[in-house]
């Protein structure tokens, strides 16, 4: 009789399921169009997307894409000549794409629900990027209180926690005391310099002296606000200053 009732209730949960795709179909997250069961729900043209904007050739140094070929001495040529504050930087793609539209729709639209796509892809960009094992504290790069409580969240939190099962101290101790314009409103790498130029304190109390420090980003362009950063951690007694972000966009010229 057990039998019995367990294969009815097996019939009864596929019948049941088969509806549901019948009346609630799925579809993408990221395009809405129909998505096989076993798609993960993305359709193909978006993973196919999503596959070709992660894991390219990029400077370790800038994040710049570039061919493993065209690093000399740990530096490419946009960078060769350059003193950069932070001290290495990982990236777990370049900022088009459906990259691209996953982060601005985390950003923008409250999509948290991508993270379960950028995330793993995140944390394995972290762990590839040769210091993740070096690493005391990840930083997120805060939000100033204003935009933090207009959308509810810090994303660069939210994929800070992907990486904490490699480095366990997540600090917030890093803050914005100023409140400026968004880096993509700025025309030149220029005013992006001077839009984030003293925009950082760190808090009384923080864990930052002598650590290896990891800031964590979403998508960053000039770099200037990763080195604003940089520059009030190490200001701060941070021995070492990495960056992992989840893209890089391109330069302006």
């Amino acid at each position: 009789m057990q039998s019995f009732f367990q294969a009815a209730g097996k019939q009864t949960k596929g019948l049941w399921h088969t509806v549901c795709q019948f009346l609630w179909p799925a579809v993408c997250v990221v395009c809405s169009s129909p998505v096989e069961e076993d798609s993960g729900n993305l359709c193909r043209d978006c993973w196919r997307s999503f596959s070709e904007a992660v894991g390219r050739d990029y400077c370790r140094r800038c994040g710049r894409q570039v061919s493993r070929y065209g690093i000399v001495q740990n530096r490419c040529g946009g960078c060769f000549d350059k003193e950069l504050v932070y001290d290495g930087l990982c990236q777990a793609g370049s900022y088009d794409g459906l990259l691209k539209q996953m982060l601005l729709a985390l950003k923008f639209r409250d999509k948290v629900e991508l993270l379960d796509y950028l995330g793993p892809v995140f944390r394995q960009a972290f762990v590839a990027g040769g210091f993740a094992d070096k690493i005391d504290v990840l930083v997120p790069v805060p939000l100033h209180w204003r935009r933090r409580f207009r959308r509810g969240f810090n994303q660069s939190f939210l994929l800070a926690q992907y990486l904490k099962s490699d480095c366990p101290l997540i600090s917030e101790d890093l803050v914005r005391i100023r409140y400026t314009p968004h880096q993509w409103q700025m025309q030149t790498d220029s005013q992006r310099r001077r839009n984030v130029r003293g925009a950082f304190a760190v808090r009384e109390g923080h864990p930052f002296a002598g650590k290896a420090v990891c800031l964590v980003d979403d998508i960053t362009t000039s770099g200037a606000t990763l080195e604003e950063c940089a520059r009030t951690l190490k200001q701060a007694g941070a021995a070492a200053v990495y960056t992992a972000v989840a893209a890089v966009a391109e330069r302006a010229s």
